[in-house]
């Protein structure tokens, strides 16, 4: 259940410059990493692989692909905010994104979410939404940006 319900443009402005909140914890086991795998051919075997990474890998374990992590920002997204009365929402566009560290198998992760920008273009709502997963327990996080959703409120 989302932390935050908006229902307007309006509303989604007034929140310009606030982080927003954060999202739950969600562990990251073998299993996902490997259908993510399956669904994206990417069987390179520092993901799915567990015992030649405990041997040969520098992370000493499998780890989470870096586009396993990005997909996950709707799911953690919809968790901080729910944003009603629209008739489309559409994920535009990643203005930027850098990758801070590798995600281990069975580390939690969570996004923390800041409203940076919003435009009204001609009725169609642009929101660019900082995040950041974090990696409990770790300093550093998974990877930070900026993402972009297209709100056509009623």
């Amino acid at each position: 259940m989302a932390q935050m319900i908006i229902k307007s443009f309006e509303e989604l402005e007034a929140l310009k410059g606030q982080e927003i909140g954060k999202s739950d914890y969600h562990i990251i086991t073998q299993e996902q990493i490997n259908l993510f795998a399956e669904a994206t051919m990417d069987h390179q075997w520092i993901h799915t692989d567990p015992e030649k990474a405990k041997k040969e890998s520098p992370f000493g374990n499998t780890i989470a692909h870096g586009y396993l992590t990005v997909s996950l920002l709707a799911f953690l997204w919809e968790q901080i905010v729910e944003v009603q009365n629209i008739k489309l929402q559409v994920n535009y566009g990643i203005e930027s994104l850098k990758f801070n560290q590798a995600v281990l198998v069975d580390s939690k992760v969570r996004l923390v979410a800041k409203v940076v920008d919003v435009k009204n273009l001609r009725g169609t709502t642009k929101a660019n939404i900082g995040v950041v997963m974090e990696i409990e327990g770790s300093k550093k996080p998974a990877f930070e940006g900026e993402i972009v959703f297209l709100y056509h409120f009623n």
